[in-house]
């Protein structure tokens, strides 16, 4: 029994090191955030852009949270107190009553700052932020261009990937439309793992570590595709590529996660949109192909299988 067990634990050992060593990988190009310093020098609009997004989530939306929690709230705790002792008559806290009256007050004054200010600016940012993302990576992918500061032109840096591909995308009117149409399924797949990634956070025991992994590959997936954008790398293609080098997308989606994974879902937005220009502009410049395909050619055994992450979202897709 021993013997026949043998080979199948040393695979999976073998197999787990070489999860590892990728997810490492990953994890180390996604905290490359020196890249992000080099881009923003070689291209003014790119600071301005990553300037202007910190501004209105960092500094206006978390700074007006940071305001609530820190000045509001007290406030009206000392204007509307929530303890007898605060009282400087003991007859009017007789009964408890003006004391729900108070907690009633101070709830409606928050829930009114939430409706009119939190809410509507929350909706106003993410739109606004995800102009500015492509922006950001836009400038970020023409400074790379530019500057000779990555150690391969960024044009090929996904040449493997097109390389693969066994039919050109058509060129004139069918390739736009082509285009649009990769474009919108991208865009409802992803659509349908968001609800996948929230669902499995509800399950009991694992729930929140698969939300973790999956929030992880969620993110990264969004940080290359606004590379895989610029360089033409077909829908299948990303997919393809993202699936079978699994564990270096997760772990270079780890940081996103772990910056927003135990803040309120507020809080957590306003530092995701902080931090998120950021690694895609690390995504941007890194050398990903290259660095996966130099791990696997030290690798004397075959390498990871693919693992079909987007199956269930494809399927409903």
């Amino acid at each position: 029994m021993e013997t026949s067990t043998a080979p199948l634990v040393n695979l999976l050992r073998t197999k787990s090191k070489q999860a590892l060593l990728l997810y490492l990988e990953g994890f180390r190009e996604a905290c490359c955030l020196h890249r992000v310093i080099i881009l923003c020098r070689r291209s003014r609009k790119l600071l301005i852009r990553t300037g202007q997004c910190f501004l209105l989530n960092g500094f206006i939306f978390l700074g007006s949270m940071f305001v609530l929690k820190s000045v509001v709230i007290p406030t009206l705790l000392w204007i509307l107190p929530d303890q007898c002792s605060q009282f400087s008559s003991q007859e009017l806290c007789s009964g408890g009553s003006i004391l729900k009256f108070y907690s009633f007050l101070r709830r409606g004054l928050v829930q009114l700052l939430y409706v009119f200010w939190f809410y509507p600016f929350y909706v106003f940012s993410i739109i606004l932020s995800n102009l500015w993302y492509n922006d950001i990576a836009k400038h970020g992918f023409a400074a790379m261009e530019t500057s000779g500061y990555a150690t391969t032109d960024p044009s090929k840096q996904n040449e493997t990937l097109r390389n693969t591909e066994h039919q050109e995308r058509p060129a004139g009117l069918g390739g736009v439309m082509i285009g649009i149409g990769e474009q919108a399924y991208s865009l409802l797949l992803l659509s349908f793992f968001c609800i996948e990634v929230y669902a499995t956070g509800l399950l009991p025991f694992i729930g929140k570590f698969m939300n973790f992994l999956l929030l992880s590959w969620m993110y990264a997936y969004y940080c290359f595709e606004y590379k895989w954008n610029f360089t033409e790398v077909g829908l299948d293609k990303r997919l393809d590529f993202f699936e079978t080098n699994w564990a270096f997308f997760a772990g270079f989606g780890s940081p996103c996660v772990l910056a927003i994974f135990f803040f309120s879902p507020l809080i957590s937005y306003g530092v995701m949109a902080i931090l998120f220009p950021l690694f895609v502009l690390t995504a941007t410049g890194s050398p990903a192909e290259e660095v996966i395909s130099a791990k696997r050619r030290t690798w004397k055994v075959a390498g990871l299988s693919r693992l079909p992450i987007f199956y269930i979202a494809d399927t409903l897709s």
